[in-house]
């Protein structure tokens, strides 16, 4: 291996703050298919595969524990932070174009290259720390995946939004929406529940629409995704009740 090459593997692995104890397997995640297929060597082709699976666990699990537990709030949230330009913006971030062992000739800056080699380095790390998801999490996506909250959040601002624009469309005023909460588990990690919602005119109080006692969100670990859950029943609800 040239010292260049050296300086990029020693470089890479000093800046994510992890040591490969198999340096092949990050050699291997770094070596665009081209490449590969000019010196006779593996390519990023299967960890990039194995990466994409780690990173959608890793995902859906961290959704989890924001108490996220809606299959499609889940599977829209995790469509925008694993698509290809979520990911290609996380590998500009860390700079990671110029770790990449590529052909002379060969163009890495805005293809989907950076989004695979990603993915790659994700499955690399796993497959290097004997299955460690963890791992994976602490060193790839915790440092890089800055903008979770902020996507979390929007979806939640969004869900209420969508309510209040429906209501004020129908009702011609300002509302207010009032929740009551059931709080369930240990003290230090609670279970909510969003539920017995009223809905009333913002100046007089005055209930504008019944909404049935039976109407509540699921299980969640924060009010604010026990908020998120209620929202998108009630409109639901409202919707088939105008039909």
């Amino acid at each position: 291996m040239y010292a260049i090459e050296k300086e990029k593997l020693l470089n890479f692995q000093e800046f994510i703050g992890y040591e490969f104890n198999q340096e092949e397997l990050l050699i291997e995640a770094l070596t665009t298919p081209r490449l590969a297929n000019e010196i006779g060597k593996p390519s990023y082709d299967f960890l990039e595969i194995l990466g994409d699976a780690i990173i959608k666990i890793i995902l859906i699990l961290k959704l989890y524990k924001k108490g996220v537990k809606d299959s499609g709030e889940i599977t829209k949230i995790k469509a925008i932070l694993e698509s290809d330009n979520a990911l290609k913006n996380i590998a500009n971030k860390i700079g990671l174009e110029k770790y990449i062992f590529k052909t002379e000739k060969q163009r890495i800056k805005g293809t989907r290259i950076l989004a695979d080699i990603f993915e790659a380095l994700c499955g690399a790390i796993f497959l290097d720390s004997e299955y460690n998801l963890d791992v994976v999490e602490q060193k790839m996506i915790n440092p890089f995946y800055e903008d979770l909250n902020v996507i979390i959040q929007t979806s939640i601002i969004s869900s209420k939004n969508a309510l209040l624009e429906f209501l004020q469309e129908k009702y011609k005023t300002n509302i207010m929406i009032e929740l009551e909460y059931e709080k369930s588990g240990i003290e230090h990690n609670p279970i909510w529940i969003a539920k017995k919602a009223r809905i009333l005119e913002q100046n007089s109080r005055k209930e504008l629409v019944k909404i049935p006692g039976s109407l509540k969100s699921v299980k969640c670990n924060s009010k604010k995704m026990a908020d998120k859950d209620l929202y998108a029943k009630i409109l639901k609800f409202l919707e088939n009740k105008k039909k």
